[in-house]
């Protein structure tokens, strides 16, 4: 039993394995004058490396299959939209299809699903369970902090920073869209911050005010690396948030309805990372503005970051970084951005007509992108920056087309003479040189220039 300022707090832990996975259940329960308060459990997931093992009851996570070898990631959940309550353990089965780790879902239904002020102060209780759980587990398998990572989402995020409080050198923690209310503008001991871990990433997907729009996540720095996916404040395929403010407890209950679209894309961009890292690429940018704008692309000189899973592979320069990217309005959300400029050729009078581009590569096409709408004026060029839906690797060709939707008696054939194309991630400028023209809504192939 732990004593923490007059409270009871009992842990029990049990183990069990089921074929190749292994699930640890440690349960906490946090006890009051006035009766028990809440129950956590953590469930850990790991592949198994040997056959199921009997299960003793002095034997404990020794019987399972969690090892000391492998580094261990915790998933700390905050707010819980209706029927994805399970997140955790899903994001644990997809980092094990990637990776050999110990995986540990922390599940706190009943404590955080409450008022919201109660479930705030409960972040302080389930800190205090799971830094117990990365001491025993410390202890047992002679690991070293820096072989933890937590990735908390929402109140999980200031979960994860209270943990790093209390265990010093834990190697990375990831916050998922952290809470705005009675975190926002607090000093760092009350939130996640870059002192909680050596490495510290966060997403922003929810961070537009909350007192007036109704805003759950956070919009201020707080990490080593902060990024602001799609602006960090509206996602695209959600909703604008709606609602009052004086509607907290009852949005966080469950008792009122609440589309927390917006909120629970940083665990969704966060899962699809595992997987596709490149879909990722976080850009250096003083503002949202200034990225909207296309002042940011290319990559700056040194290497772009990765946002989600893969963001612990970039070195983190002195200071607080933002990074701003964009992503899809649906499943898959990554993106891939390139700049594409054309020269066009064709007939010496004008013409008004559209001009449409496609990428071709080794492994995938991507759809066509509008080019231009106006008047086709040969000689001039027209660029364009697109966020690609698929990642089409090494691109062995450009795709042009052109059409104005008029009977044209003249007959025009227009062309790309030349294309320059820039992959953002790399900033690598590839040379496609056009070898004929095409009458309207004919596909040009552009193909790289000889060298």
């Amino acid at each position: 039993i732990l004593m923490m300022r007059g409270y009871g707090l009992l842990c029990l832990l049990v183990a069990a394995s089921y074929g190749e996975l292994t699930f640890i259940e440690f349960g906490c329960i946090l006890s009051m004058s006035d009766g028990v308060l809440f129950t956590a459990h953590l469930t850990m997931l790991t592949y198994s490396y040997s056959s199921d093992t009997e299960i003793k009851a002095d034997q404990t996570t020794h019987v399972s299959n969690y090892s000391g070898m492998r580094k261990t990631r915790f998933i700390i959940p905050g707010y819980l939209e209706e029927g994805d309550e399970d997140w955790p353990q899903e994001m644990c089965k997809t980092l094990l299809k990637r990776e050999s780790v110990n995986c540990i879902a922390v599940e706190w239904k009943n404590g955080v699903k409450t008022q919201y002020a109660k479930a705030a102060n409960n972040v302080r209780v389930v800190a205090v369970q799971v830094a117990a759980m990365i001491t025993f587990l410390m202890g047992s398998y002679q690991q070293s902090a820096d072989r933890f990572h937590i990735i908390g989402h929402c109140l999980g995020a200031h979960a994860a920073g209270d943990v790093g409080s209390r265990i010093p050198g834990l190697a990375r923690i990831t916050g998922l869209d952290p809470t705005e209310p009675y975190f926002e503008g607090t000093t760092a001991s009350v939130r996640l911050d870059t002192s909680d871990a050596t490495f510290v990433d966060v997403i922003h997907t929810d961070g537009l005010p909350f007192n007036s729009k109704l805003g759950l996540g956070m919009s201020e720095s707080v990490g080593h690396i902060d990024f602001y996916p799609n602006g960090g404040e509206l996602m695209p395929g959600c909703s604008t948030n709606r609602g009052d403010s004086s509607d907290l407890d009852a949005i966080w209950e469950g008792t009122k309805s609440f589309d927390a679209c917006n909120h629970v894309r940083a665990y969704q961009y966060y899962s699809e990372s595992v997987a596709k890292p490149q879909g990722f690429v976080g850009y250096t940018c003083p503002n949202k503005d200034s990225f909207a704008d296309g002042k940011c692309f290319p990559c700056a000189e040194h290497e772009c970051p990765l946002m989600g899973h893969s963001a612990d592979k970039f070195d983190v320069a002195d200071g607080v970084s933002k990074y701003f990217l964009n992503t899809g309005r649906s499943n898959p959300f990554g993106r891939y951005s390139y700049r594409v400029a054309v020269t066009l050729d064709g007939p010496f009078w004008p013409n008004l007509g559209f001009m449409y581009v496609a990428l071709a590569g080794k492994s995938d096409s991507t759809k066509e992108y509008k080019l231009h709408a106006g008047t086709l004026i040969p000689g001039r060029n027209y660029e364009l920056l697109f966020d690609a839906q698929v990642d089409v690797g090494h691109v062995t060709a450009v795709k042009f087309r052109w059409n104005n939707h008029i009977i044209n008696p003249m007959k025009p054939k227009y062309g790309a003479a030349k294309v320059a194309l820039q992959s953002g991630r790399d900033r690598e400028i590839s040379s496609f040189c056009g070898t004929g023209n095409v009458k309207e809504n004919e596909v040009q192939s552009v193909l790289p220039c000889p060298a």
